[in-house]
């Protein structure tokens, strides 16, 4: 099955990873590199700058922003993730999916070939998965154990519950949890979230990130809305 990121356009300091990643030294990489455990699987992805792949954790065709992490034995397939997004272990970003429709659920069906009952996979289901991306904005928390399934869109800010199953769109900066997730507050104001998306910090350069850090460490979101709005 032919590699789908491959010769998508690659912003500064992102990287490609086709399928096998072999880390250099940390004395000899850039800092800023993306880090992936030697014991993770990073198959047709694009990593920004800053970002970590945690042990036992698998990637296959996710796209991941600027800064954003995903640590121990976790899983994205098929996903769009923001910048500075926080992914516990293990989460689930559009775990596997069966065509419930058909007689056989079972993936003999498509993975026609490991089980050698005929010469090609079903490239058509693979593009039925691929139609269901998961998307992730920026700055979202996903909590540890938590479910995303295919096709949800998480927005801006939010925040999910650990070992949530979110089967809807969540709003930006809304927190949501539960099985299936429901919404439990939003994290702040109307105006100050309009704020927020106004400033959009997290399109900041690493310099402007660094001269601000006291700013994100000291003020709260008001405050921090005012003085850079």
């Amino acid at each position: 099955m032919r590699l789908r990121l491959a010769d998508r356009p690659l912003e500064d300091g992102y990287l490609y990873f086709d399928r096998y990643v072999q880390q250099e030294p940390a004395e000899a990489r850039d800092s800023a590199a993306p880090v992936v455990h030697k014991d993770a699987q990073v198959h047709d992805s694009i990593l920004g700058p800053w970002t970590r792949v945690g042990a036992r954790t698998s990637f296959s065709e996710v796209s991941m922003g600027a800064y954003s992490y995903i640590v121990n034995d976790a899983s994205a397939n098929y996903a769009e993730i923001g910048k500075f997004c926080s992914i516990a272990r293990d989460a689930r970003l559009n775990p596997g999916n069966h065509p419930t429709w058909k007689a056989a659920l079972h993936h003999f069906t498509y993975r026609t070939r490991s089980y050698e009952l005929g010469p090609e996979d079903d490239h058509d289901f693979f593009e039925w998965r691929r139609s269901h991306t998961v998307t992730l904005g920026h700055d979202v928390w996903i909590g540890h154990g938590a479910t995303v399934l295919p096709g949800v869109s998480i927005g801006t800010g939010s925040v999910v519950g650990a070992g949530a199953v979110v089967s809807k769109d969540v709003p930006p900066f809304t927190i949501v949890g539960g099985v299936p997730s429901k919404p439990i507050r939003e994290r702040f104001p109307k105006a100050v979230q309009d704020g927020l998306l106004a400033v959009s910090w997290w399109d900041w350069s690493h310099e402007r990130l660094a001269d601000a850090i006291d700013d994100f460490r000291d003020l709260d979101a008001d405050a921090f809305v005012e003085k850079y709005a």
